[in-house]
C-alpha cells in the first residue's frame, strides 16, 4: 500500500478511535470517564502524528470519513445497546493493532495502543460484572429455549407424530419450560443473594474508642480474612483507629472486578428481575423451532426447525464471546455443536421408542 493510503488509514482510524471514547465518556462518570477522555486524547496524539506525516495533506481539523462507518456504528450501539458492547468490540480492535508492523510508527506509539488494549479490557470487564447476571440469564434463557424445543420437538417427531401434535408439543414445552426457569432463576438469585448479604454493621464508634485506649491488634484479623497481606492489615487497622481511611493509597490492582465497583452497586441483581428476564429469554428461544410448523407440514418444517435454531444458537454464543472479549467463531461454533448434539442425540431416541411402540 502507498505511504499516503497508508497514512489516511491509520489517521482514519485513530480519529475513530478517538471519537468512540469520547461518545462512551459521556455516559459515563467519575474515573471511568476520566479514563476514557485520557484515552481520546492518545489517540488524538496519534492521529495528530499521521496527519503530519501526510505534509499538511490531511491537517488534523479535516474531518476525514474514511473509517467513519466503525466509529458510528460503535457509538450506536454504545447509545442504543450499552458501552460493554462497545467496549468490548473496542478491545478486540486494540488488540488486533498492528502497529508492530507499521515501518512508519514510532515505538512508542506501539506500546502505548499494547497498553490502550489492556486498559479497555480493565473497563470492559468492570461492566461485564456490572451485568453479568443479566447477560447469564439471557443468554442461559435463549440457549435452553432453542436446545430443549428443538429437542422435544424432534423427539416427538421421531415417534411419527403429526405436525399438529408437534406444534402443540413445542407449545406446551415453552410454557412449561419457561416458567420452570423462571422459577429456578427467581431461587437462585434470592440464594446468591442470601450468601452474599451476610455482612455484619460496621463497628461503632464506642468500640472504635474502646481499641484506641486498649492494646488490641485483633482489628487487624478481619482485614487479614479478607485476604491481605499482614503488612497491608496492619496498615488498614492503623488507619482505622487513627481516624483515617483504611482505603488511602494506591488501588489494588488484584482485587476481583466485582470488588472493584464502587461501594454499595449492586452486582447481584433482582430476584423478579432476572426471573422476569429468564421467562421472556427462555421463551424467545423456544419459540423459534416451532414458527416452522404454523405454516409447513412434514420434514419441511423440521429441516426448517433446524436450521432456524441452529442459526441462533451459533449468533447468540458469537454474540456472547464478542460481550466476554472471546473470539466470537470458535464459541458460536461451540455452542451450535452442542444445540446440534442434543437435539441429534434426542430425535433419535424418539425414533427408537416411536419403533419400539409400533
Amino acid at each position: 500500500m502507498p505511504s499516503t493510503a497508508r497514512y489516511r488509514r491509520r489517521l482514519a482510524s485513530e480519529r475513530d478511535a478517538a471519537a468512540v471514547y469520547r461518545g462512551i465518556a459521556s455516559r459515563r462518570s467519575g474515573d471511568e470517564r476520566a479514563v476514557l477522555l485520557a484515552l481520546a486524547e492518545a489517540e488524538e496524539r496519534h492521529a495528530d502524528y499521521w496527519a503530519r506525516k501526510l505534509d499538511g495533506d490531511a491537517p488534523a481539523s479535516e474531518p476525514l470519513r474514511l473509517g467513519g462507518l466503525r466509529a458510528r456504528t460503535l457509538g450506536w450501539l454504545a447509545a442504543r445497546i450499552g458501552s460493554l458492547l462497545a467496549l468490548a468490540l473496542l478491545q478486540r480492535a486494540e488488540l488486533r493493532g498492528t502497529y508492530e508492523r507499521e515501518p512508519d510508527a514510532p515505538a512508542v506509539m506501539g506500546a502505548e495502543e499494547q497498553v490502550h488494549a489492556r486498559v479497555v479490557e480493565r473497563l470492559a470487564r468492570r461492566q461485564r460484572a456490572r451485568v453479568s447476571g443479566g447477560v447469564r440469564a439471557a443468554v442461559f434463557g435463549v440457549n435452553d429455549g432453542l436446545v430443549s424445543n428443538l429437542s422435544l420437538v424432534l423427539g416427538v417427531a421421531g415417534t411419527g407424530q403429526d405436525g399438529g401434535t408437534l406444534l402443540v408439543t413445542g407449545l406446551a414445552g415453552l410454557l412449561a419450560g419457561a416458567l420452570s426457569m423462571a422459577a429456578g432463576e427467581y431461587v437462585s438469585v434470592r440464594s446468591q443473594r442470601e450468601l452474599l448479604d451476610t455482612a455484619l454493621p460496621p463497628l461503632d464508634a464506642e468500640a472504635l474508642s474502646a481499641l484506641r485506649r486498649g492494646d488490641s491488634t485483633d482489628l487487624a484479623l478481619a482485614f487479614r480474612a479478607e485476604g491481605l497481606s499482614p503488612t497491608e492489615a496492619e496498615r488498614r487497622a492503623a488507619a482505622l483507629l487513627a481516624g483515617a481511611s483504611p482505603f488511602a493509597g494506591p488501588p489494588d490492582l488484584a482485587l476481583d472486578p466485582a470488588e472493584e465497583l464502587a461501594d454499595g452497586e449492586d452486582v447481584v441483581g433482582s430476584a423478579l428481575s432476572a426471573a422476569g428476564l429468564s421467562f421472556v429469554a427462555f421463551a424467545a428461544g423456544a419459540a423459534l423451532p416451532i414458527l416452522p410448523f404454523l405454516g409447513l407440514e412434514g420434514n419441511a418444517a423440521l429441516l426448517t426447525a433446524t436450521v432456524l435454531t441452529a442459526a441462533a444458537l451459533f449468533v447468540v454464543g458469537a454474540a456472547a464471546a464478542v460481550l466476554a472479549g472471546g473470539p466470537p467463531l470458535a464459541r458460536g461454533g461451540r455452542q451450535l455443536a452442542l444445540g446440534l448434539a442434543a437435539a441429534a442425540i434426542t430425535y433419535g431416541l424418539g425414533l427408537l421408542f416411536g419403533v419400539a411402540v409400533s
